[in-house]
This record gives structure tokens, C-alpha cells and sequence, in this order.
């Protein structure tokens, strides 16, 4: 059977379809889904008390961008229980609400992280790092195009599944992220730093592998998408020590400031 699947072109190992029942996937979503709001509400509660009262404080579309983001963790939620409780079509109209909800989100996350850079602008109390915007936008980039094909491949229920929370998986560094920067000195390369930053990302990535490896149902969609995903990331390391795009995003800061603040 490997011999004919071999001549075929096609690696035994990787499944472009689920050949088991989709059903078999619902539980191990709803255990990925947790992760990820462990790694949120351990991350953001850390922050939350010194977020409110920083000086100068957050601009409003800070808050406007927790609450449709923290929304989404909800939808998704939602989604996850809708498919475990049988409600298929319920989910497939909850999607379509979605979609909407993640373009706003695509206006909101660019848009917070400008405002608040150009907030901190010649603050000495919250050190001024533009270079970070890499990261901003390796998050929301990598959610639209995951969650574009994750959308794409809704009449595939296993690929469906894993690309959708992929899709989410992208957005887990901030909580992760400052769960680490209390416990942790800052990092001065890229390797070190981008451990730092994304091990959630990549410890979900490993667990999912890992579970689908030992059952036998490692998606091909799933290993493009998160080998996608985590490359993007180390680029986004990479950027954040590299002094022009510090000059770049120093210069797009000045400007929002000066057209904006």
C-alpha cells in the first residue's frame, strides 16, 4: 500500500483530506482553543493593572482593539461549541458574521499600534520601539491569509479545522509574549529574542503536530501553514534588529503623529 501510494505521488504520511470521521476532531479543537485563552488571560491579566494607568495613557482605539479582538476569541469560542453541540448550521451563519468581523479587525490592529507608537513618541517612562511593528503586522497578516484559506477550505472539514485555529494561533504572541517579559530579561539577538516572543506560537504549532503525528492525521495544509507562519515570525526577528526598518517605522510613526495626534 505505501509502494502504490508512493507511485501515485502521493506522501502516506500527509493527508490532503480527514479519511476519518470529522467528529474525531471536535474535541482536540476545543483543547487548542483553551490554550490559546490560557496564554491570553494569563498574559493580558498581567499587564492589565499598569495598561490602565500608564502615563500618558492609551489612546481609546487601544481599548476599541482589545475589545474586537478579545470579541473574536469569543466568536471563535462560539464556533467551537457550535460544531461539538451538532449546530452545523448555526456555525455556517455565525461564519459569514465573521469574515466581517475579522476585516475589522484589520483596520483596528494596524491602526492601534500607530496610535499608540506615536503616543509614546519622547516618553522616557515607556520606552519608544517602533521596530516592534514587525511583529504587529506579521500577526494580522498572517491571520487574514490563514483565515482567507481557512474560509477556502470549509468543504474540507480536517484542513478546515486546523487552518482556522491556525489562523488564531497567529495572534497568541501578545498574551504569551508578556507572560515572559515578566519573568525574563530582555533579549539582545535574534534567536534568543524570537523564543522570547513566540514560543506560544510555537509550542501550540508543536502540540498540534505532535497530536495529529501520533494519530496519524497530519494535514499537508496545516504543515505549509504553520512552516508559513513561523517563518514569517523569525523574518519578523530579524526585521526588529535590522536598523533600516527601525528608520522606516520611526519615520511612519513621526508621520501618523504629525497628521493624527
Amino acid at each position: 500500500m505505501a509502494t502504490a501510494a508512493i507511485l501515485r505521488g502521493t506522501n502516506p504520511f500527509l493527508h490532503e483530506r480527514g479519511t476519518w470521521n470529522p467528529r474525531e476532531d471536535r474535541l482536540p479543537s476545543a483543547v487548542w482553543l483553551a490554550i490559546l485563552w490560557i496564554g491570553m488571560i494569563a498574559g493580558f491579566s498581567l499587564d492589565a493593572k499598569s495598561f490602565a494607568h500608564q502615563m500618558p495613557p492609551p489612546p481609546t482605539v487601544l481599548w476599541v482593539h482589545a475589545a474586537v479582538f478579545s470579541g473574536w476569541m469569543l466568536l471563535l469560542t462560539a464556533q467551537v461549541m457550535l460544531v461539538i453541540g451538532d449546530r452545523v448550521a448555526w456555525h455556517r451563519r455565525l461564519g459569514t458574521f465573521m469574515v466581517a468581523w475579522a476585516c475589522l479587525m484589520a483596520v483596528l490592529g494596524p491602526w492601534a499600534v500607530l496610535a499608540e507608537d506615536s503616543t509614546h513618541m519622547g516618553s522616557r517612562a515607556t520606552p519608544h520601539r517602533p521596530e516592534f511593528m514587525a511583529v504587529n503586522l506579521v500577526d494580522i497578516v498572517g491571520f487574514l491569509i490563514l483565515l482567507a484559506w481557512g474560509i477556502a477550505l470549509r468543504r474540507n472539514p480536517a484542513a478546515h479545522k486546523r487552518i482556522m485555529i491556525l489562523a488564531t494561533v497567529s495572534l497568541a504572541d501578545p498574551g504569551y509574549a508578556r507572560i515572559t517579559g515578566h519573568l525574563l530579561a530582555a533579549q539582545h539577538s535574534v534567536v534568543p529574542w524570537f523564543f522570547n516572543v513566540f514560543y506560544g506560537n510555537v509550542l501550540i504549532i508543536l502540540l498540534m503536530l505532535a497530536w495529529d503525528a501520533f494519530r496519524g492525521r497530519v494535514m499537508r495544509q496545516f504543515v505549509v501553514g504553520a512552516a508559513g507562519l513561523l517563518a514569517a515570525e523569525f523574518v519578523a526577528a530579524i526585521l526588529f534588529f535590522s536598523k533600516p526598518w527601525h528608520d522606516v517605522t520611526s519615520q511612519l510613526v513621526l508621520a501618523w503623529a504629525r497628521h493624527f495626534s
